[in-house]
């Protein structure tokens, strides 16, 4: 406690010291300090430098390597899965295993590529072998249908699927030879006497194409690269034989984990760069090691040139500053007097005098405040640009194939002699995109809203005849709120399409507008087939579903125009449950007069 108070009385007497003391000297000895100090840092900044130059240049080279190996394992695999297609397109497709076979097409297959092929096979979906080539016997006591690229294959039938790699244990071969592989395989379509099937084709790549590409990088990298599944498991490693008889140990399995790009860790008591790049569409990743030790060699006489280059400059700096102290002090205090009086007036009255150095120092603060305020001005017209903007390009997003619909479907009925039906539908057109333009205005009344869905209604109920009933629940006296334009019309689009399409004649669409607490709430109900969770949560994010197939405005765009004009707190809520149907309710603010330029609440 005792030398807390020394240290506290000493500090209050510094402090008092150099209040007495003139700003020169004030000045000088500041800059001393911090030039001392600054040249410390210096000294810490240059030998961080050349260390981060150093694993920059490491990981330059690196970068390329690894983009060079992505490109050939791409050029390997790409060319693996053009086998595979066609196999299956000029192959599989045109043969009916009725009376037919598909040995021909395989061992012209497999002989134009036989130097990085094991071998191809097709087989039904419980196994039984359709044709194969080189090899044409499986193993006594296979099960092929337990096989784990038969059961990736089964379950999901629309991919492809890359095994690790591992010994070919499937077929028999006479001279007792065996083969490293890895198995590309993929579900197809049979015909077997006329009747379609599901199959499972098999594509074997030898893996020794695979293990000479990345012997040749090894050759020449300070580190190693090796290849790993998306679980971790070795594809290659330059010392698998080693990892695999317990004589090494390779991090594999933690770097499954790691994002792509650079990592540091410490493994086997040594620090390492590690460089992370997965390979698309098979989830494997790259990864490249460099043990840092081997990046420093030439470190030590680097670090004695910065440290003398630091004290030369530290004495340099000394005597500029005793100088520079004298120069500045005097108009350097007006300036900063200046400086404090500054109130953002169009003209501010900042000092300008000294030295040249000062003079500009002054004028630039001048410049600079002037050229603030026309800044923050012109960030304010171009935020109120942008959004606008983006209002826009959301209003305007009107697919054609609508319109080229109705209009074939006019065309239809005139051709039909339902002239009645023909008016009536070229009515509720011509309502509809009325309602749409209105005159270029965003803001409409809640009646002609509901008029255009309506109008919509009457134009899709001719399309699907019979497919759906609507019906509307209007609260009386809602027609005097406002709203932005458009915002039902797709609501109801995405019930028919997705709800009303399928079902035959027992649809129903009802939509209900009425006033909540403090806000307009609108509802867009169908007893249509309804989705999941994991879908529904998608539908108001997923930027890939802005665009639905009917008029062109999806759900999104709907909930996105709404928050923009009043803010986060309103917008879309769906709620749905599989075969319970789906309902989108929209929620707005109670407005009677609303401005084109006004918003509710800004994001």
């Amino acid at each position: 406690m005792t030398a807390m108070k020394y240290i506290a009385k000493k500090w209050e007497y510094i402090k008092h010291y150099y209040k007495q003391k003139s700003m020169q000297f004030t000045i000088a000895i500041s800059f001393t300090l911090v030039t001392v100090t600054g040249m410390a840092l210096l000294a810490l900044i240059l030998f961080q430098s050349y260390q981060s130059a150093m694993e920059e240049m490491a990981l330059e080279d690196t970068a390329k390597v690894l983009d060079q190996v992505d490109i050939n394992l791409n050029s390997y695999l790409r060319n693996m899965m053009r086998i595979s297609d066609s196999v299956y397109y000029s192959g599989i497709r045109q043969v009916d295993f009725g009376s037919e076979d598909i040995d021909n097409e395989l061992n012209l297959l497999y002989e134009a590529n036989k130097d990085n092929l094991v071998s191809i096979a097709c087989f039904t979906e419980d196994g039984e072998l359709l044709g194969s080539v080189p090899f044409s016997a499986i193993k006594p006591g296979i099960d092929v249908t337990a096989q784990d690229w038969f059961v990736k294959a089964a379950e999901k039938m629309e991919n492809l699927h890359f095994s690790d790699f591992h010994v070919q244990n499937l077929f028999e071969i006479s001279n007792d030879r065996y083969y490293w592989v890895i198995s590309l395989s993929r579900g197809v379509e049979i015909t077997r006497n006329g009747n379609p099937e599901s199959g499972i084709l098999l594509v074997d790549m030898d893996f020794k194409g695979i293990r000479q590409l990345f012997t040749k990088v090894n050759s020449k990298s300070p580190g190693y690269v090796y290849l790993i599944d998306s679980d971790g498991r070795l594809i290659y490693h330059p010392k698998q034989n080693l990892i695999f008889s317990d004589l090494m140990e390779e991090n594999n399995l933690k770097v499954s984990a790691y994002e792509d790009g650079v990592h540091k860790e410490e493994f086997d008591n040594k620090e390492r760069m590690v460089v992370v790049k997965t390979v698309g569409y098979t989830g494997w990743k790259i990864v490249s090691v460099t043990p840092l030790e081997s990046l420093y060699g030439s470190f030590s006489r680097s670090t004695v040139m910065a440290v003398l280059i630091c004290v030369l400059a530290i004495l340099a700096m000394v005597f500029a500053n005793q100088l520079v102290s004298i120069w500045v002090a005097k108009p350097l205090k007006r300036l900063e007097d200046s400086v404090k009086e500054i109130d953002l007036s169009p003209v501010p009255q900042i000092y300008i005098g000294g030295s040249h150095e000062i003079q500009h120092l002054g004028q630039t603060i001048q410049l600079m405040v002037t050229e603030m305020r026309r800044l923050t001005d012109d960030i304010v017209r171009e935020q109120e640009y942008k959004r606008r903007s983006e209002l826009d390009a959301l209003q305007s997003q009107i697919n054609p194939h609508f319109l080229y619909n109705t209009l074939d479907s006019i065309m239809w009925m005139i051709e039909a002699e339902k002239y009645e039906d023909a008016i009536s539908m070229i009515q509720a057109l011509a309502s509809l995109f009325r309602i749409s333009l209105s005159k270029g205005q965003n803001i409409i009344s809640v009646d002609k809203e509901i008029q255009h869905a309506k109008n919509y209604v009457a134009i899709q109920k001719y399309r699907y005849k019979n497919k759906f009933e609507a019906f509307f629940e209007i609260e009386d006296g809602i027609e005097k709120y406002k709203t932005i334009k458009l915002i039902i019309q797709p609501l109801i689009e995405n019930a028919i399409y997705y709800g009303m399409e399928f079902m035959d004649g027992d649809g129903e669409i009802h939509v209900r507008v009425r006033t909540g607490e403090e806000e307009l709430v609108i509802e867009v109900e169908d007893n249509g087939p309804g989705m999941p969770k994991e879908r529904l949560d998608s539908l108001l994010t997923d930027e890939n579903r802005v665009r639905s197939k009917g008029s062109g405005i999806g759900l999104r765009n709907v909930h996105q125009r709404i928050q923009v004009y009043f803010g986060a707190a309103y917008g879309l809520e769906i709620e749905s449950e599989p075969d319970e149907g789906t309902l989108v309710r929209i929620h707005l603010p109670l407005c009677e007069t609303m401005d084109e330029n006004e918003r509710g609440v800004t994001d």
